[in-house]
């Protein structure tokens, strides 16, 4: 990847810019590290950095804190498209937040994570670059965006005429669908081409929130609200202030929680727990289920005040087995991704095995396509993906009944035994492993098939 962006750190932590000299010129193009504000000015002038890392505390007696928004209201005067990233500890978070409102571009809490701080800093450096020149970014653009795969399919083409047109807004979104259709890929497209994509995008499973973490995350917590509440934590909302706030499986939300979960979406302010002061938040929300939440709000599981608060607009992803146009394309992709990441000679599928990709009801969908790949690929012998490396079944798609449905998973069961036991040679320990069984019911399958 091209080394992009200049990158002036100010930090008097000498163990600090020891590290940072060491990291950042890993991925930019320059970097300069200062210990004292008291040459900013000038080295601003004789370097012009597309962003400033800016400790938000120096060894020069000011208020704490105070002298980190300080300089960084003359930074943005002498230079406005210079982006600001603030460097801080955990308990200046709150001053951090009134940084980004004067103009920061976001902030890193020490100790810091290499790979938050490198994502941070780029995000800065493309804002930086755009603003001062617009037309070098169309081409960066077009390299690094990583658009969602849309196919050719009807359904998917409205989609993405809907997702065009909301998509510049600050509508709330919900998008429903199936397990593995893609609703985190289809979040991350709808803020990737809204007005906040240079602003954070923060991903929550709501439905893996234990109920005693459940406000601590979401909305934070002051020092001593509970047991290990050693430092202020700033929650989800308050971290994905000025982007998007993606709730992953909000069907999942216990119904007492989801009040609380109203209240901070009508207000868009959060309480942290232990605290009485009102944050304002500015987030874009957009949320995801694979449950029907009209059912839930019929059967009383569900709110219906918050169902519309969070429907504004409705996204629904097909389901593959609905998208028969895009599993060819699909497979092809993952299996030039998997042969370049397990460096295997695979170069595509034979017609075989993409009539058997084509056969398959795919109820894990897209998610399930990729595993499927990914193990064909590992395994294969040849070239080319072959009917044999598809673990899968080649039988024709029920239309309905249970009955059938079953009879096909046997045959595809006994289908996958059979081309694993051919590919090894009678190997069951390798048939084993590769079908990610026991031995012990390897032979019980075995003797079932009459194999």
């Amino acid at each position: 990847m091209t080394k992009k962006g200049k990158i002036l750190v100010v930090d008097d932590n000498a163990g600090i810019r020891s590290a940072l000299g060491i990291l950042l010129p890993l991925h930019f193009k320059e970097t300069e590290l200062i210990p004292s504000p008291s040459v900013l000015v000038s080295k601003m002038a004789q370097m012009q950095p597309d962003v400033i890392l800016l400790d938000m505390n120096f060894n020069t007696g000011i208020n704490t804190g105070n002298e980190g928004l300080y300089w960084l209201s003359e930074i943005k005067k002498r230079s406005p498209d210079t982006e600001v990233v603030l460097f801080t500890a955990y308990a200046d978070i709150a001053l951090a937040v009134e940084g980004m409102k004067r103009g920061a571009f976001d902030f890193i809490v020490k100790p810091w994570d290499n790979e938050k701080l490198i994502s941070t800093l780029r995000g800065a450096c493309l804002q930086s670059i755009s603003q001062r020149h617009p037309e070098s970014m169309e081409q960066t653009g077009k390299v690094n965006a990583e658009g969602m795969r849309w196919g050719r399919s009807a359904s998917m083409s409205a989609l993405k005429r809907t997702v065009d047109k909301i998509a510049g807004t600050d509508a709330t979104v919900l998008i429903t669908g199936e397990n593995g259709t893609g609703k985190d890929m289809l979040a991350k497209e709808l803020h990737r081409l809204s007005e906040r994509s240079l602003r954070p995008m923060v991903c929550v499973d709501a439905g893996a929130l234990t109920e005693t973490l459940f406000e601590s995350e979401l909305f934070g917590h002051v020092k001593g609200a509970f047991t290990d509440a050693h430092s202020d934590h700033a929650g989800k909302f308050e971290q994905a202030d000025g982007g998007t706030l993606f709730l992953d499986e909000i069907g999942n939300i216990p119904l007492h929680l989801q009040a609380k979960l109203l209240r901070v979406l009508q207000n868009r302010a959060v309480t942290r727990v232990g605290d009485t002061k009102s944050i304002p938040v500015d987030i874009r929300l957009i949320c995801a289920t694979n449950r029907n939440l009209e059912k839930m709000v019929n059967d009383g599981q569900f709110r219906e005040d918050l169902y519309y608060r969070i429907n504004t607009m409705h996204l629904h992803l097909p389901s593959l087995r609905e998208r028969q146009d895009e599993i060819q394309p699909l497979a092809e992709m993952f299996t030039e991704k998997f042969a370049s990441k397990y460096r295997r000679c695979v170069q595509g599928l034979s017609q075989e095995a993409v009539e058997i990709l084509k056969r398959h009801r795919w109820p894990g969908n897209i998610r399930e396509l990729q595993n499927c790949i990914e193990k064909a690929v590992i395994l294969a012998d040849g070239q080319m993906l072959e009917s044999a490396d598809i673990m899968i079944s080649a039988s024709p798609v029920p239309d309905t009944g249970e009955d059938t449905a079953a009879e096909t998973l046997e045959m595809a069961e006994e289908k996958a035994i059979r081309a694993a036991v051919a590919r090894f040679n009678g190997n069951l320990s390798m048939v084993a492993k590769a079908l990610e069984i026991s031995r012990p019911t390897l032979y019980a399958k075995l003797k079932k098939y009459n194999i």
